[in-house]
């Protein structure tokens, strides 16, 4: 799991989280598609929308122009429980999961693309109680 420990390398505000922004060709199904893995989901006009879940959101921005194997994004998520994420995303029948695998480095990955090909990779440490 990431360190969360308040510690800051420079002077100034503090940065306190991340969003990154997708692309999407069609808004609502991107939305139906979070929303069915477990975002809490909100459209901001016909160009932007939101996904929400655990204290992270991913944003989402419309663009007629996407195109799957040169503008899709990816996000990492650390999780308590890779499988059980898997075993919840992979019900989803938009979208492709790849179940987790051990790693070399202590994490347990998988990933999940979404109708898009935006690719959510996802771990958690192996062995943790």
């Amino acid at each position: 799991m990431a360190d969360t420990a308040k510690t800051s390398t420079s002077q100034g505000p503090q940065i306190q989280s991340i969003a990154p922004v997708f692309s999407t060709s069609d808004l609502t199904r991107w939305l139906d598609h979070y929303s069915a893995l477990g975002f809490s989901v909100r459209r901001h006009g016909d160009i932007y929308g939101f996904a929400s879940r655990d204290g992270i959101q991913i944003h989402v921005s419309f663009n007629p122009d996407h195109d799957p194997l040169t503008t899709a994004g990816c996000a990492y998520l650390y999780v308590d429980d890779a499988d059980a994420l898997h075993a919840l995303w992979s019900e989803v029948p938009s979208g492709k999961s790849v179940s987790p695998v051990d790693t070399t480095y202590g994490l347990r990955e998988g990933a999940h693309h979404d109708p898009d090909n935006n690719l959510l990779r996802y771990g958690s440490r192996i062995g943790t109680e």
